[in-house]
């Protein structure tokens, strides 16, 4: 499996060159905060079989089978930055997208720029989103920031729709629904998913003394996926999974969308709120 390394005085950075995965992020002198799936068993689809990995990769939504399983595995094209490296796959069988992530390692701090593109090679558009999913090994906390105020000045509408997929149970001891946050704890049990808005642009885990925190853009006056969930939790008996995802938008053919994320990992909970932090250490 061929591997390439990006890193600076304090972050060290992990990517495939045979498919569209980022493999491994750790501080300098630390352990990896991303699942390794290189075990598993691939998906058989009709365009050939997909790998999960494991880390970070980009997919497009909503979730379809085979759609959003195609293949990504083969060269790809690569493009060397100052400060870090386009990756660039072959459009995909099936569906006509080809995918780009750019990422761009900060100089100064512990902290990574990632800009995923999808591009739309076929003949007819195509109504999806991006959709950015981390995999991060068990054993932490996963952060969920939730809505809270008022929608409308007189606070007569709702101001949070929280979605639960059908393996999910809102009695699973691992999760901990407060008005502020959500947190769920990493370990392993069943298979659980909930998705949102987040208005925040941000989702966290902590695992072992060490933050991960990943930003993103929140457009409260689009239209998002899986009853318009912006921020999507996913966890099983082997990883836990912090999504992302952009607006659903009509992609004609030669046409592009992005979706911006920023990652920073930090020692302790110095970039979380103030008063999440007791809440997280317990």
């Amino acid at each position: 499996m061929n591997k390439r390394i990006l890193k600076n005085n304090f972050l060290e950075i992990e990517y495939l060159t045979h498919s569209l995965r980022i493999s491994g992020l750790k501080l300098t002198g630390k352990t990896n905060l991303l699942a390794d799936l290189s075990h598993q068993a691939p998906v058989s689809t009709p365009y050939g079989n997909f790998y999960f990995r494991g880390g970070h990769r980009l997919w497009h939504s909503p979730e379809a089978m085979p759609r959003t399983y195609a293949p990504d595995t083969g060269e790809l094209k690569i493009t060397e930055l100052s400060n870090g490296v386009i990756l660039e796959t072959n459009t995909e069988p099936g569906t006509g997208i080809r995918k780009r992530i750019e990422i761009e390692l900060a100089s100064d701090k512990p902290s990574v720029s990632l800009t995923h593109t999808l591009i739309n090679d076929g003949l007819w558009s195509v109504e999806l989103a991006p959709w950015t999913i981390t995999q991060l090994r068990l054993g932490g906390v996963a952060i969920l920031p939730m809505p809270v105020g008022n929608v409308d000045e007189a606070g007569l509408l709702p101001n949070r729709n929280i979605s639960f997929w059908s393996y999910s149970r809102i009695s699973d001891p691992r999760l901990t629904l407060r008005d502020d946050y959500v947190l769920f704890k990493a370990d392993s049990l069943p298979p659980f998913k909930m998705g949102y808005f987040n208005p925040h642009g941000w989702l966290a885990y902590y695992v072992d003394g060490i933050l991960f925190r990943k930003s993103f853009d929140a457009k409260s006056d689009s239209v998002y996926p899986d009853n318009n969930s912006n921020a999507e939790l996913y966890c099983n008996d082997e990883f836990v999974e912090l999504e992302s995802l952009a607006p659903l938008t009509r992609l004609n053919p030669g046409a592009t969308v992005t979706h911006h994320e920023t990652w920073e990992v930090s020692l302790g909970l110095d970039l979380l709120p103030a008063d999440l932090r007791g809440l997280v250490a317990r």
